[in-house]
């Protein structure tokens, strides 16, 4: 016999158990449908004493602006630290090292390539301005940008080899997937849900600012706990059957639930592997099978202290990756009170793609080469012990952090991403109105789809479905804000523009004192 509930809701990840407390806390019966043994989704934490009790080895970062996340877990009593950015951070590229204090530009030794990296980033911020953050597809260019790829748009507004680097560096550690990949548009839209380049770059005062005591896991499994049997772990949903009055919802054991309304909170391709009844349309069938899952390894090297931060680093590093070096940035992991020094990196996009033919020991002598290397510190290949997670492997995620959204799929299928189909519903990170891809986002994808159902219900007004989260109090968004010069320096073409103009000018005003002195 069915079991039933007034809402299903498939995917017990941050997404799925968010919209399951809103609409229990709503006074709805809900049941939640995981495929996994554990809660979580693209949040994982591993409890190892190797490892200092634990080690996030999924989604794990939170940083102002990420109101819903600090809201909830406020609530959940989890609290969050700041990772150490004391000391420099580095930039590696072609055996040159830049050291930076947090929260600051890269000190660039040669002035075109310093015009270049800021023309760069001006300009991607300045484009997103143009975009909605509900409807992309709806920005006067989106056709235009989501024709071409992000590496092509790169190619032709960069001019220095550094710059190109640095610009493909953001797309492999922010989106995990290639240049060559990604729609422009995507990319674009993706920066400003994350509140601009410097705010999603940056760890201090930027979206990897903090991590939490205990790993995020715990974010899901204290959802979990609230909501006590409701939860079933191991059930894989195979099929969606929606009738007039009622979805029936079939699992991988046989079983079979129903309920008013049910909520898809799994990652767009995987929805593939459910049978659907009466079919998809054929827009949204279309959609799912085009936006693979990003590509990325977390990787993590313990010592017996971090002394790196005796050199003056603090464990920040971005890479321009190539064969020896292909980790493309990472953060110092070293536990709040010292203990358990480590560094984590993330190996994402291609670079991830060839490590995952390697075995254990190989990715580790490789990172640890990487560290040596771009650090200049012989210690770096002493590791005590190593951790990695290559979220490829995972079967009920695909990969991570978040689908890939190739040119074309924003104008041509986006407007699919949250729209309901009739009883069915729609959340997870992909379908963000804020930090898409981060646990921000799932969160506020969760919520929103709950409350389209306590609409549908008559339990919401319609104007009450779209919510602004109030700003975290102990938590300010201290706003980046750029110089006058770097609002105004000039371009790399517009300095040679202006050379030329004043050379001319130049040339022109000693011809006319010349000419001027031989006619006296």
């Amino acid at each position: 016999m069915a079991e039933r509930a007034q809402v299903i809701v498939v995917g017990a990840g941050i997404s799925g158990l968010s919209a399951a407390k809103w609409l229990h806390e709503s006074g709805v019966d809900v049941i939640v449908l995981e495929a996994r043994d554990r809660v979580g989704g693209r949040t994982f934490t591993k409890r190892d004493p190797a490892v200092g009790g634990y080690v996030d080895l999924g989604g794990s970062y939170i940083g102002p602006t990420q109101n819903h996340l600090f809201r909830l877990t406020k609530e959940l009593g989890i609290k969050n630290y700041k990772i150490n950015e004391k000391e420099n951070l580095l930039f590696y590229t072609k055996g040159k090292r830049y050291r930076y204090p947090a929260a600051t530009n890269i000190p660039f030794w040669n002035p075109i390539v310093s015009l270049d990296v800021n023309n760069f980033f001006r300009t991607v911020d300045k484009m997103g301005e143009e975009i909605p953050v509900d409807a992309p597809w709806d920005a006067p260019h989106a056709e235009e940008w989501d024709t071409i790829t992000y590496h092509d748009f790169v190619d032709k507004i960069c001019y220095t080899r550094t710059a190109r680097a640095l610009a493909k560096v953001i797309v492999e550690l922010a989106l995990t997937s290639e240049d060559y990949e990604s729609s422009l548009l995507w990319v674009l839209w993706y920066i400003k849900l994350c509140h601009g380049t410097l705010r999603l770059l940056n760890a201090t005062n930027g979206g990897q600012e903090r991590k939490f005591i205990g790993g995020s896991q715990q974010i899901s499994e204290r959802i979990a706990n609230r909501l006590s049997d409701k939860v079933r772990l191991k059930t894989p949903v195979v099929g969606i059957n929606q009738l007039s009055d009622r979805v029936v919802v079939k699992t991988l054991d046989g079983h079979t639930y129903q309920a008013g309304y049910v909520i898809l909170a799994i990652p767009l391709p995987l929805q593939m592997k459910i049978h659907f009844d009466p079919p998809l349309s054929p827009i949204r069938n279309q959609m799912i099978q085009r936006c693979p899952m990003g590509s990325v390894m977390k990787v993590i090297l313990y010592y017996k202290t971090p002394f790196w931060r005796t050199k003056g680093y603090c464990g920040s590093f971005l890479v321009d990756t190539d064969e020896e070096n292909p980790v493309a940035g990472g953060f110092d992991e070293t536990k709040p009170d010292g203990s358990n020094a480590a560094i984590i990196g993330f190996a994402a996009a291609d670079c991830d793609r060839k490590l995952a033919k390697l075995s254990k020991e190989e990715r580790k002598q490789i990172y640890a080469k990487e560290l040596s290397n771009i650090f200049g510190l012989q210690e770096f290949l002493q590791p005590v012990h190593y951790e990695e997670h290559n979220w490829m492997c995972e079967q009920y995620s695909g990969g991570c952090y978040p689908a890939m959204f190739p040119p074309g799929f924003l104008t041509r299928y986006g407007k699919c991403l949250r729209e309901p189909i009739g009883r069915m519903y729609f959340a997870g990170t992909e379908t963000a109105t804020v930090w898409s891809g981060y646990m921000e986002g799932a969160i506020e994808a969760g919520e929103r789809a709950a409350r389209e159902i306590l609409h549908t219900m008559g339990k919401l007004k319609k104007d009450e479905i779209w919510r602004k989260e109030p700003i975290a109090q102990d938590v300010p968004d201290i706003p980046f804000v750029r110089t006058w010069w770097e609002r105004n320096q000039p371009s790399v073409p517009g300095l040679y523009r202006l050379l030329g103009v004043t050379a001319a000018l130049a040339i022109g005003g000693s011809i006319f004192f010349k000419c001027k002195h031989r006619c006296m």
